[in-house]
């Protein structure tokens, strides 16, 4: 199934341990817990623009192409490369510190990252 489209967060879980994992001090926890995430994808064939907006006007883009190393931004604003993967119609991306697996379901976007044994799970639904 194609990733194309805008999505916008509907529900989250595991966020606050999530977000403590990755380090993230307590000032940045709370904004990003009330921001409203929307997520633009778009896929032509396996190149990639993956674009989350956050309120207050954060935005993190990456571009990248299935199967080959690209230049990406962590969330944190880091920069790293790596290697963007298809594992059974979901995307995977191996972020330095957490593994993110993104797919879609009916017309929601469904994203988990996993830190150790602590999952964070985002759904998304479609915007008109």
């Amino acid at each position: 199934m194609a990733f194309h489209g805008k999505f916008q967060a509907e529900s989250e879980k595991n966020y606050d341990e999530f977000m403590k994992r990755l380090g993230l001090p307590s000032d940045i926890l709370e904004k990003g817990r009330n921001s409203k995430v929307i997520t633009e994808v778009q896929q032509d064939g396996q190149d990639f623009t993956w674009a989350q907006s956050y309120s207050g006007g954060h935005l993190v883009t990456n571009k990248f192409t299935i199967g080959k190393e690209s230049d990406m931004v962590s969330l944190g604003g880091k920069n790293f490369k790596a290697t963007v993967k298809m594992e059974g119609g979901k995307i995977v991306f191996d972020f330095p510190n957490y593994r993110q697996t993104s797919e879609i379901v009916g017309d929601k976007l469904v994203e988990v990252s996993t830190i150790g044994d602590v999952s964070y799970e985002r759904v998304s639904k479609r915007l008109a």
